[in-house]
């Protein structure tokens, strides 16, 4: 089988782009061709054989070139045709589409259509919802401006984006992007996406509250591969791990570590809320970490914390951690609670209920058995591999192009 993937980036960046590199090995791997178009960059790993790409577009350039980006993150025809030259020359049975929005745009789903109408065929074409993009313009389903989750640009009210500058802080910004979701919206454009790949049993329940989306998504949590997990002793921390932000609850954790002074944490990681992590004397911040050296710390803490307060999807972190046999204490949102099983392999809190996350915490640490069984029960939790889960897309590419 042909298979097209279309991201806006192609060279190792973030979830998305990990998320295609590996998906693409696979397909590759087991058989088919695959290709990729996106945006082109001296440092692109990913590519495809007419060498065509999009030009580079970065938001925060200043510039002369800052005044097309209004017209450029609506519709680009730069990206459409090029994307006609790609699909001509190299013919897909199915396009799937990760991170498009803003730099390659809609206007690349018209670019599939057109083909198909040129050519008398019909190419599948699937979307991997890596976040909330095609429900809230600025992907989180949160009002950075208040701190708060939000909804309500769900149903298509998306002046809420314009009044609460929800993409940057920027009134222009959030203009641009309401604009965005609104015209694409009316137009119906998703309508010819085949089917929608959920990472979160949630994700796929707050799409489907759009009749736009309803009775084409489908939910497969991410992938994970096998890591080995040596014999390891653990010792007296409890761990965070990720990113210092306010939407990952590390405001409410800092204040309940504040209040149990007598229980040792360690953080790990960046972001903009580290310095408040400094100076509290429980808390060893040992920075951003990865590989290894992040694995072993994983590997000896007593349990993880992964306190998020907006709406997480498949958050590689709580499945990292249990496949590390370390229990994980996670908020009770988003699609945590789907990763967890509460007092089998872990536990929930309510999410930003400090005195919640206190008991829990200092129940936890007094019950280093209970831990220990929780560890033991991690190494039994099972995750999609590449290779399972491609099997499983590989179906559900057949099953759409079979209709």
């Amino acid at each position: 089988m042909k298979i097209l993937i279309i991201n806006k980036f192609l060279k190792p960046r973030g979830g998305s782009e990990t998320y295609i590199i590996e998906l693409g090995a696979c397909l590759h791997q087991k058989g088919h061709e695959v290709q990729y178009f996106g945006m082109d960059d001296p440092d692109r790993t990913l590519g495809n054989a007419s060498n065509l790409y999009t030009s580079g577009l970065d938001f925060h350039t200043r510039g002369m070139r800052r005044f097309k980006y209004p017209f450029s993150i609506l519709y680009s025809r730069e990206a459409k045709n090029k994307l006609e030259q790609v699909l001509k020359d190299f013919n897909p049975d199915v396009v799937h589409l990760n991170n498009f929005n803003y730099q390659l745009t809609p206007s690349v789903i018209y670019g599939v259509r057109a083909h198909d109408k040129r050519t008398g065929k019909k190419t599948a074409i699937f979307y991997t919802a890596h976040d909330y993009q095609l429900l809230c313009p600025n992907h989180m389903l949160n009002s950075p401006g208040d701190g708060q989750n939000c909804e309500l640009c769900v149903d298509g009210r998306y002046q809420n984006c314009v009044r609460k500058k929800c993409i940057h802080s920027s009134l222009v910004k959030s203009i641009l992007g309401a604009a965005e979701g609104a015209v694409y919206r009316k137009l119906g454009t998703y309508r010819y996406i085949d089917r929608i790949i959920c990472p979160s049993h949630f994700l796929e329940t707050k799409m489907n509250q759009v009749e736009l989306f309803r009775g084409r998504t489908v939910t497969l949590h991410n992938f994970a591969g096998n890591m080995e997990v040596p014999p390891t002793h653990k010792k007296d921390y409890v761990l965070y791990f990720g990113r210092y932000s306010s939407e990952k609850g590390m405001g409410t954790l800092l204040k309940a570590c504040r209040e149990l002074p007598y229980i040792p944490f360690v953080f790990a990681g960046s972001g903009p809320l580290e310095r408040l992590a400094e100076g509290v004397p429980n808390i060893r911040n040992i920075g951003f970490m990865t590989g290894e050296a992040l694995h072993k710390v994983i590997r000896e803490a007593r349990f993880s914390i992964y306190p998020s307060e907006y709406y997480e999807n498949c958050p590689f972190s709580v499945i990292e951690s249990q496949l590390l046999c370390t229990p994980v204490l996670g908020a009770r949102i988003g699609g945590i609670p789907e990763l967890i099983e509460d007092g089998v392999n872990g536990a929930l809190f309510d999410s930003g209920n400090l005195e919640d996350l206190k008991e829990k915490i200092r129940n936890l640490w007094n019950s280093p058995a209970l831990c220990s069984a929780w560890a033991e029960n991690c190494g039994k939790v099972r995750y999609d591999t590449a290779e399972t889960y491609c099997d499983k897309l590989m179906e559900l590419y057949r099953e759409e192009l079979r209709q």
